[in-house]
């Protein structure tokens, strides 16, 4: 009943020119291909160009990052608001990168959340563990953390809508990616929790895709998991004929 979603986070790549080459590029490419929703998060200069190329193709379009606040004096910010207004209808927040470089926390990830939704986006939240966490056997403690405070006064029927991406934080950018029995283990125990505090209903609805250094020649495998339902992907999301394998995984 879960759609898997194949999500391109671009990060600090890609100028506006070589966004837009790379959506022309995509389209054709996958064209005609069901069964997946496909998903690519440009830089917010990129945001309007990406999804005006975009149009009717059935890519959708997100930010990578959201203000908690509508507007107001915070230099350097985009709001939730803004990002909709430019064209955008999906917003990631609390990615790693974001909580180990610039310092976010699970109550900032809630705030930018709720504003997600308030502004009608459709929120990616990130949780995972680091590789410390891990090798001291605390991943599901904090995987629970960053749910019960991240998703803090969410709803089931908004849980349902939005989507979880589980990215092990030793897994970002490393090369090294989890096995399938792990992403399997973790996404498990993310399904049970939301089960138990949202509602079977809400949480057999809610998709977790795993994030974590996502290639083609591993995307299959991940995706066999009963838990996972699509990626995050990062650098692969940047080469045209790479992504265009990982969306269709099945074909492979």
């Amino acid at each position: 009943m879960r759609t898997p979603l194949m999500a391109g986070n671009w990060k600090m790549f890609k100028s506006v020119r070589e966004s837009v080459a790379m959506v022309t590029a995509l389209r054709p490419k996958i064209d005609g291909v069901t069964g997946v929703d496909v998903l690519v998060a440009p830089t917010f200069l990129a945001v309007p160009a990406v999804a005006a190329a975009l149009e009717g193709s059935g890519i959708h379009v997100a930010a990578q990052n959201c203000h908690w606040e509508r507007e107001g004096a915070f230099t350097g910010e985009v709001s939730a608001a803004m990002i909709r207004d430019a064209g955008a209808g999906w917003v990631i927040v609390g990615h790693s990168e974001r909580r180990t470089l610039f310092g976010e926390t699970d109550l900032s990830v809630n705030r930018k959340l709720r504003a997600a939704i308030t502004a009608t986006l459709t929120p990616i939240v990130c949780i995972g563990e680091t590789l410390d966490e891990r090798e001291g056997g605390q991943t599901h403690d904090v995987l629970d953390r960053q749910i019960q405070r991240g998703l803090d006064g969410v709803t089931g029927a908004e849980l349902a809508a939005l989507v979880i991406a589980y990215e092990p934080v030793w897994a970002i950018g490393t090369g090294r990616t989890a096995t399938p029995e792990q992403a399997q283990d973790a996404h498990a125990h993310i399904r049970g929790r939301l089960t138990q505090w949202f509602g079977s209903d809400a949480a057999a609805r809610c998709r977790v895709l795993y994030g974590g250094s996502v290639k083609p020649d591993n995307v299959a495998t991940l995706m066999a998991q009963p838990d996972v339902d699509g990626a995050l992907i990062g650098g692969a999301s940047l080469d045209v004929d790479s992504f265009t394998r990982i969306v269709k995984f099945r074909v492979a």
